[in-house]
């Protein structure tokens, strides 16, 4: 292990001396760390990386995080007994992994309190146990950098394929959860997520290891190029993604849609309250008080916005089943306005078949619902959060036979929608409008269906987000909710129109810029015009991954070639 360290002899004197070498010393004991010690500075490592995600930001926390994986890994090339060893760099990468995800998703436990009779037994399992699940994905990513890796800078790349793999399938297997992927670090901020419209969430994935790990070589490289050259390349890469990201923002508002004016309903109802069916004619009150409150001399309630816009799972009953909560509605509703809104619904049944438990099946929906109560176009939830709406199939009857259930309150769970389907809905007076229900927004790539209807359009109008973070409460959760919908705004080239419960609801036109919003934890009304799409596609929207692809096996190749050289 001298190479790495080989500059500390030659350091010089005097205090810039004196840094350098306090540096150099630093990662020395980080590289020749063992067993325990080891294993906590990759755990306080992954937490630090954490801070570089929304609500934060920090992206100088992912460089520490990164730079210290990077000498865990020069440390863990060599065990012991001389032998080279993937199984100390997969535990390496869990332990690191660990702290990553506990510090980022310790907010998840908000929502095993939120019926804490039923669910706080199982909060170590969401604030320990899922984290201890993620941190696989980051075991592998840091075991398939250490198949390719090296001495030299080129190990910085075999870090980026390692990870943006891992993150690339983390985001797939078993349905996906690209949550906190390590791209948002760039693509919570204005100028670096323009990116992502060329290369998506992935691309931005690979750009951020390559640009947060490439100070690990200040004091570990033998030569000064070894030293400054990653340095100044990531410099460089920071400094094209913003100067390319201020050269796409236009300084002019983008055009709105004409004759469009929207009314998002932010009520912010305690989500122990939307359980309770007895609490039907109050909540319903109170969407038609908020929907007809007057803002403004020209926003004096419904009758002066074109569609009015309700968050997800609006009401604790099925409204397509209770005519007097819906003739209400529809008696608010003037000729030619349009109610969006979230509901659970249940599948229709032949005529004469009664509804029973054993025949129900409910599905997580958006409802157009327009003058006198008459339903219209509608879109069924594709992607369900497992545990939360449904048991995953190989563990539904053992769980239920064990007496537990998924959080929502439907009997059996919901059913997802009809993947090949229509995922456009159609609402009278909008352009196409790509539907999305709580963190199907978070999924790249996953906007439109992947077999669009007949006759459907290939590119939407729009990306409507309803969602419910009030399990959440004000932590960061919801916050990262939001900034991940936002990144789909850019990637697409498409305005995103977000409703949540208890926020954040917001417009955003399709560069990702935020016309309106409101907070989070707080009941309001947002009156806005809908941005219109970009003209064309953006490069992301053609190819998809296919340029991520294209630099993972780029990294590969540098990290392979570097590697047979030292061979």
């Amino acid at each position: 292990m001298t190479a790495p360290l080989g500059r500390a002899a030659g350091a010089g004197t005097g205090p810039a001396a004196a840094r350098i070498g306090l540096f150099e010393a630093i990662a020395h004991r980080i590289i020749l760390s063992q067993g325990w010690t080891r294993a906590a500075i990759a755990v306080a490592a992954g937490a630090c990386g954490a801070l570089a995600m929304p609500p934060y930001g920090l992206f100088p926390a992912l460089v520490v995080s990164l730079s210290i994986a990077v000498w865990l890994i020069d440390g863990a090339a060599i065990d012991g007994s001389g032998r080279r060893t993937l199984g100390v760099c997969a535990g390496i990468g869990w332990a690191w992994g660990f702290g990553y995800f506990t510090a980022g998703l310790w907010w998840l436990g908000a929502a095993f309190l939120v019926e804490a009779d039923q669910f706080a037994w199982a909060l170590p399992l969401g604030v320990v146990g899922l984290p201890a699940v993620l941190a696989l994905f980051f075991a592998a990513g840091f075991a398939l950098a250490r198949l390719v890796w090296s001495r030299g800078a080129a190990r910085i790349a075999a870090l980026a394929f390692g990870l943006a793999a891992a993150e690339w399938l983390r985001g797939h297997i078993l349905t996906g959860f690209p949550w906190n992927t390590l791209g948002m670090a760039l693509g919570g901020n204005l100028w670096t997520m323009q990116a992502a419209s060329l290369v998506g969430l992935y691309g931005l994935t690979l750009l951020a290891v390559l640009i947060a790990a490439a100070p690990a070589t200040l004091a570990t490289g033998a030569t000064p190029r070894g030293r400054f050259g990653p340095v100044l390349a990531a410099l460089v890469a920071l400094a094209g993604l913003a100067a390319y990201g201020a050269g796409r923002l236009p300084s002019a508002p983008d055009p709105t849609v004409a004759g469009v004016r929207l009314r998002l309903i932010q009520p912010n109802i305690p989500q122990d309250d939307k359980f309770g069916s007895e609490n039907r004619e109050r909540i319903v009150g109170k969407y038609l008080e908020l929907s007809d409150r007057a803002l403004s001399p020209d926003r004096t309630g419904i009758a002066d916005v074109t569609h009015l816009i309700w968050p997800e799972s609006a009401f604790p009953f099925l409204i397509q089943r209770d005519p007097q909560a819906l003739g209400r509605i529809g008696a608010a509703l003037p000729e030619g306005k349009q109610l969006i809104t979230g509901a659970a619904r249940v599948r229709e049944l032949p005529d004469g078949e009664r509804l029973t438990r054993e025949n129900a099946v409910f599905f997580n929906s958006i409802l157009t619902i327009g003058a006198g109560g008459r339903f219209g176009d509608l879109y069924d939830k594709v992607h369900l959060v497992p545990f939360g709406e449904y048991l995953p199939g190989p563990l539904d009857a053992l769980l239920r036979a064990l007496g537990l259930r998924q959080f929502v309150s439907i009997p059996g769970g919901f059913t997802a929608g009809d993947r090949a389907g229509q995922r456009i809905l159609n609402v009278p007076g909008l352009p196409p409008v790509a539907a999305t229900i709580c963190y199907e927004a978070i999924f790249p790539g996953a906007i439109l269906p992947p077999d669009p209807a007949e006759g459907a359009p290939t590119v939407p109008g729009l990306i409507l987000n309803l969602t419910n973070d009030a399990w959440f409460g004000d932590t960061p959760g919801p916050r990262q909710h939001f900034a991940q919908s936002r990144l789909r705004a850019v990637e697409e080239g498409l305005p995103l129109v977000r409703d949540a419960n208890s926020g954040i609801s917001a417009v955003v036109d399709a560069h990702g810029r935020v016309i309106a919003s409101l907070p989070l934890g707080i009941e309001g009304v947002l009156d806005a015009g809908l941005p219109a799409r970009l003209p064309g596609r953006t490069l992301y929207a053609a190819f998809g991954d296919l340029p991520f692809g294209a630099g993972l096996i780029g990294c590969l190749l540098i990290a392979l070639a570097a590697r047979r050289r030292r061979t």
